[in-house]
């Protein structure tokens, strides 16, 4: 018997009624890229978000930004959080093991992206999962914890679009979850990003900070800028870009998000999609000069965190210094 007392959402969103104003100041033409081509979007990230955890981080990226008033709703901006447990004991029934097992599991909010979810992890974000995993696997010092385990828990609140809500762009590939490639490659980059904070913020033994960082081929000869490498694939020249927004570009030819060690200068993880050709070694250098910066808003995070456990230490340890000098 259904219930009548739920009401259940819509399965697609929705969106509210525009009122035209005056045709001379809006606009129903999709967003573009305005920053340049070797600069990627701002990032805020921040550790500590889930006391109960043993680590935590969100991770957010900034909106595409729009020029002028328009029709075409603003693109989402991607928000992701990962929770760390551990490390713990592993279970009896599972054999012994000299390292330390690491697993990840994402899974997308139902409202994450314009195709509701469901609460059961489909085939995307079990893939997902499983590149999170590899490319975090090589971050522990894993000798230091036989028989036990680290589970990372990455929840994406808002994910990327693929185009503009409302704009039909380029004919892109989609599963049967309605997700294509494009957006979720900037989704691993972040998991990624976001986990190697979570699992800083455990204080974890770790040698070294992974981070994630995309670069694609991009055909748009109209809004070529300055300072974008050139190609020529075949089929007219194209531009590779860092961090690329799918819903700021018509015609994306190839996506590759790499896992980058800065210090030992190490690849954990690579990921292309689309038509790479002859390029794929030029594209993976532009995805890591993507992760190296990416790097730095993760260095400075975690600075700022230890920072601020240190002084509450400090705050909290200066009174009872007090009382066992007044008590001598």
């Amino acid at each position: 018997m259904a219930d009548r007392r739920r009401i259940n959402p819509p399965l697609r969103p929705t969106t509210a009624p525009t009122f035209i104003t005056s045709s001379k100041t809006t606009s129903s033409t999709p967003p573009h890229r305005v920053r340049p081509p070797n600069e990627i979007r701002k990032i805020f990230l921040k550790t500590g978000v889930t006391p109960s955890a043993s680590g935590s981080a969100y991770f957010e990226l900034e909106s595409p930004s729009i020029t002028t008033e328009s029709f075409v709703a603003r693109p989402s901006s991607l928000k992701i959080t990962c929770t760390i447990h551990g490390p713990r004991p592993l279970p009896r029934s599972v054999p012994f093991s000299p390292h330390l097992l690491f697993s990840a599991n994402v899974k997308f909010a139902p409202f994450a992206s314009r195709h509701r979810h469901g609460y059961i992890r489909d085939a995307g974000e079990r893939d997902l999962a499983v590149h999170v995993e590899t490319a975090v696997r090589g971050l522990f010092i894993a000798e230091r914890w036989p028989k036990s385990g680290v589970d990372a828990v990455i929840t994406v609140l808002e994910g990327e679009d693929d185009q503009p809500l409302g704009v039909e762009g380029s004919e892109v590939e989609r599963d049967e979850n309605g997700l294509s490639g494009w957006g979720m490659m900037s989704v691993l980059s972040g998991c990624i990003t976001v986990a190697s904070a979570a699992i800083a913020d455990a204080g974890i033994d770790c040698v070294d900070l992974v981070s994630g960082g995309v670069a694609a081929i991009v055909r748009q000869p109209g809004l070529r800028r300055k300072g974008a490498q050139s190609m020529d694939d075949g089929d007219g020249a194209a531009d590779v870009l860092l961090d690329p927004c799918p819903s700021e570009h018509q015609d994306l030819v190839a996506v590759c998000v790499v896992g980058y060690l800065q210090s030992r200068d190490e690849i954990t993880e690579v990921w292309a999609r689309g038509d790479v050709g002859s390029y794929m070694e030029g594209l993976v250098d532009r995805a890591v000069e993507a992760a190296v910066s990416s790097r730095l808003v993760l260095v400075e995070a975690l600075r700022e965190s230890v920072e601020s456990k240190l002084q509450s230490k400090a705050l909290f340890e200066a009174p009872t210094g007090a009382k066992r000098k007044e008590s001598t």
